[in-house]
């Protein structure tokens, strides 16, 4: 009788639920691995000159291995379709992820649809492409990533790289072809979802301004992960807006978040002729991130604590780690992100790795 009692009871507390509540849960994240993760998509290339590391140390020694001593996790890896070389194309990124995930790292692969950099202002199709049905582009699309996702197994995927404006241009641009722009996301994302269990699906939008916009505009595609690139020098010197945004557009979609790609100077020397990107104090968040050693660990110390105080929040990715000047300090088109590498000018590893260890 107790027995038949306290099942009745269970089953009045269950139906008296709100309704919403059984339907969308709340996202609890909290127990999984926080992501600390690197993009370092030009390392293939340079490690052709082999160059020589140092540890914290300065006791020489692997890249890879400095990495994952210093608490990273996971690796992200740009994918062009064709490029002009064989960097950052399939093959490379194909071999290159066999070895890191033999080292012992997640991998997280960013599709550009494009035959190079795609970014907000370049969305190029990729020649192969071009002048085409767009029926064939949608089948392109599904094919390319399918061939991506069972080949590589990533755990992590982008549909597309900083896609503010669509991706496919001028196919899917996001505001003269909305329509056409959903249909090539759902194709790529399909492609993800019938040949991976694994693979969680992020969409990466570069900045905050109009952010909000722009995820109200894909809220109907079928993905994990909000992803945010977070620069002051495009993107605002606020890191407490950022944090807003953040809890913003997480809270309102119901979806995990991370900052896809951040960066910051530990210097603003330089150490080849290439003109680095950040080179004036107006770029920085200053007084409290000078362009120093310490100021570039401070930096990324905020970020991952403002992303693992945001609900939702499951990490963070530093773009450009391996872009030393590996071309020689005479080089003029070597690394303008030289002094915003985890390295410095002799390729000694930097005390910002620290704050990449979650422990």
């Amino acid at each position: 009788m107790n027995i038949k009692i306290q099942l009745l009871a269970s089953f009045l507390i269950l139906i008296s639920c709100n309704k919403e509540d059984l339907i969308v849960p709340k996202l609890n994240n909290k127990g999984s691995e926080f992501i600390s993760a690197v993009d370092i998509s030009s390392y293939p290339e340079i490690s052709n000159l082999n160059p020589i590391f140092y540890d914290l140390d300065e006791n020489q020694k692997n890249f890879l291995l400095i990495l994952k001593e210093n608490g990273i996790n996971t690796v992200r890896l740009r994918l062009w379709v064709n490029p002009t070389n064989e960097h950052s194309g399939f093959n490379e990124v194909k071999q290159f992820s066999e070895t890191l995930k033999a080292n012992g790292f997640k991998t997280w692969l960013t599709l550009h649809y494009s035959d190079s950099w795609a970014d907000p202002e370049h969305q190029d199709t990729p020649t192969q492409w071009q002048e085409i049905s767009f029926t064939t582009l949608k089948d392109s699309v599904f094919n390319y990533t399918k061939r991506v996702v069972t080949e590589l197994e990533p755990n992590y995927i982008q549909i597309g790289n900083e896609i503010n404006s669509g991706f496919l241009h001028p196919y899917g641009h996001i505001s003269n072809n909305h329509q056409n722009f959903i249909e090539l996301m759902k194709m790529g994302i399909s492609a993800v979802r019938t040949n991976s269990n694994i693979t969680k699906i992020i969409l990466h939008f570069a900045g905050i301004d109009n952010s909000d916009w722009f995820f109200n505009q894909v809220s109907t595609l079928d993905y994990d992960i909000i992803g945010l690139s977070y620069y002051p020098i495009w993107h605002g010197k606020s890191l407490e807006n950022l944090k807003t945004k953040m809890e913003l557009l997480s809270n309102n979609h119901n979806k995990n978040i991370l900052i896809a790609e951040t960066a910051y100077p530990f210097t603003l020397e330089w150490n080849d002729w290439t003109n680095n990107i950040v080179g004036l104090d107006e770029q920085l968040i200053l007084p409290a991130y000078p362009a120093t050693i310490e100021g570039q660990r401070e930096f990324l110390k905020k970020i991952k604590q403002l992303t693992n105080d945001v609900e939702n929040g499951i990490g963070f990715c530093y773009w450009g780690g391996e872009l030393i000047s590996w071309k020689g300090n005479q080089s003029i088109d070597a690394s303008p992100w030289e002094n915003q590498a985890l390295f410095d000018f002799e390729s000694k590893a930097l005390p910002v790795l620290r704050e990449f260890k979650t422990e």
